[in-house]
């Protein structure tokens, strides 16, 4: 589609903290974070909803590839995994946790992070 912000990023034509792409898939860390670390994986074609995605299996196997590492780097106790969103281009939210507030709360309140804490995680998590 094209007016989809994530059809953008995926093409490069928005920047992003881009940390896994291959042939079908990008991952870039969220600018809005819930949770340092807060990735979100998408396919590079629009699909509007993430069971849409023909190669389904796949798609959640390099988004557990991608929170293996975030969670390694965060040093998360645990992961929250889920498709919400506002964007009506299939995505996957990775959410490491390493708070023990709530476990049944999935999205926790906004943190603020610094766009140079931001590009430090891309570092630290890039799986490149």
């Amino acid at each position: 589609m094209d007016n989809c912000i994530f059809c953008k990023i995926a093409k490069g034509e928005i920047p992003s903290y881009k940390i896994f792409e291959d042939d079908n898939f990008f991952a870039f860390l969220d600018i809005h974070p819930r949770v340092d670390g807060h990735t979100l994986v998408i396919p590079k074609k629009h699909y509007r909803w993430t069971f849409d995605v023909p190669n389904f299996g796949e798609y959640w196997e390099v988004t557990r590839k991608i929170g293996f590492k975030i969670q390694h780097v965060v040093n998360a106790e645990w992961m929250n995994f889920f498709t919400h969103g506002e964007i009506p281009h299939a995505h996957i939210h990775i959410l490491p946790r390493t708070d023990d507030v709530n476990r049944a709360q999935i999205t926790p309140e906004p943190t603020s992070i610094t766009t140079e804490e931001i590009a430090d995680l891309q570092k630290k998590i890039s799986l490149f």
